[in-house]
């Protein structure tokens, strides 16, 4: 019995961050954005189409791209509003797709594998990619093909808000004519080698040997070659957002004092911020809770832009804190909870030197991995509200 039709779906949100900052001020609609930090030491997190044509891209430096395109509007992000849309988009996909995964805040892949029985995969796709674009207003593009890997290159070819079909069969045709750096990984560092080999395009790279490639490039070479000619076992992992990630303490003594409070709130925040960069997360929601002497409990959370940095988890924590907190009396218990939870730390907003903080981030992980969690602790000095 032969194994049935492969069909994975691949859908991305164009240019994510600017569509939604677009959908909150609609004078912004055809306008070169840029998404990212401050204009000295801020990073281009996304921008619009109209700003890419001045040569704009992600991951450059503010500067860089207001030099490139010095009319472009910049917009740093309302808080919340991304990891809002981003579970609008998930939870229309999760009623529809028998098998899906959330590969970032903005992608996914749906696997249609065996599905061809009872509907047409492309129509299916298409009528799931106008009920996204009705219900939220957001532009989505994707590409239908029997694996990962070509259906996101047909999600690329099919932007700004399009969608292409590889045929079963077509893969390689698809692919020969592309430029070689098409493939994910093709960089800095292996495409000028590449384009030594005289390989411009995806299918260069066929009229040379698996061997040859693996001789010039390592264990990388041969599975270009494969990737050139369409072939990828990518499998489809089910999206199972995990709940929540929390810690809490119930103190021997009841506290009153408001400093250790505050120190031991950001103290927690920083634990658990250390656990959700271990177990490769972004979180979306944040929860203080407290508990009083008579037992009486309360909590209060917030929708924050996806992170897992420190810097950005504890003002927020603090400020929930703050907005509970009944004054003067003491407290019995103290929690945090981190949940809506996403994968993909790597793809947190970019802003404000990010790069350099998520760097900075894992070399501090690793000295708490190596040493103990609380090896390497911020100094603090925690400030009071005003009266």
């Amino acid at each position: 019995m032969s194994s049935p039709q492969q069909y994975i779906a691949h859908m991305d949100l164009d240019s994510f961050f600017v569509s939604v900052e677009v959908l909150n001020d609609p004078s912004l609609k055809g306008k070169a954005i840029i998404v990212g930090g401050s204009r000295e030491r801020g990073v281009v997190s996304t921008c619009s189409y109209e700003a890419r044509k001045f040569g704009v891209h992600s991951g450059m430096s503010m500067r860089k791209a207001l030099q490139l395109c010095p009319h472009a509007i910049l917009a740093h992000g309302a808080m919340g509003q991304y990891s809002k849309y981003s579970r609008w988009v998930t939870e229309i996909i999760a009623a529809k797709a028998p098998l899906f995964e959330k590969a970032s805040v903005d992608e996914f892949y749906i696997d249609l594998t065996g599905m061809d029985k009872y509907f047409d995969p492309f129509k299916w796709t298409i009528e799931l990619r106008n009920e996204i674009i009705e219900t939220t207003k957001l532009p989505i593009s994707f590409g239908l093909a029997t694996n990962k890997f070509v259906a996101k290159i047909a999600t690329d070819e099919a932007k700004p808000n399009g969608y292409l079909f590889v045929q079963p069969g077509m893969e390689q045709d698809f692919l020969a004519p592309l430029p070689v750096n098409k493939i994910p990984g093709v960089g800095k560092t292996s495409y000028p080698v590449l384009q030594k080999l005289g390989i411009h395009l995806i299918g260069d790279l066929l009229n040379f040997t698996p061997a040859f490639l693996e001789e010039k490039l390592g264990k990388w070479g041969p599975e270009l070659y494969q990737k050139a000619q369409g072939i990828h076992h990518g499998k489809v992992h089910s999206f199972h957002e995990a709940k929540s990630i929390s810690t809490e303490n119930t103190f021997d003594a009841n506290k009153t004092d408001l400093d250790f409070l505050l120190s031991e709130l950001v103290r927690m925040t920083e634990k658990i911020a250390f656990e959700l960069r271990n177990e490769e997360k972004m979180a979306g929601c944040i929860a203080v809770k407290i508990r009083y002497p008579d037992f009486e409990t309360t909590s209060r959370q917030v929708t924050i832009d996806y992170t897992f940095r420190d810097d950005e988890l504890i003002p927020v924590a603090i400020d929930l804190f703050h907005k509970l907190y009944r004054k003067n009396m003491p407290v019995r218990l103290l929690g945090v909870r981190l949940s809506e939870l996403n994968n993909h730390p790597l793809q947190a907003n970019l802003f404000d030197d990010g790069v350099k903080k998520t760097n900075l981030y894992k070399a501090i992980d690793n000295v708490k991995t190596s040493f103990g969690k609380y090896a390497v602790q911020k100094a603090r000095t925690v400030k009071k509200p005003k009266p």
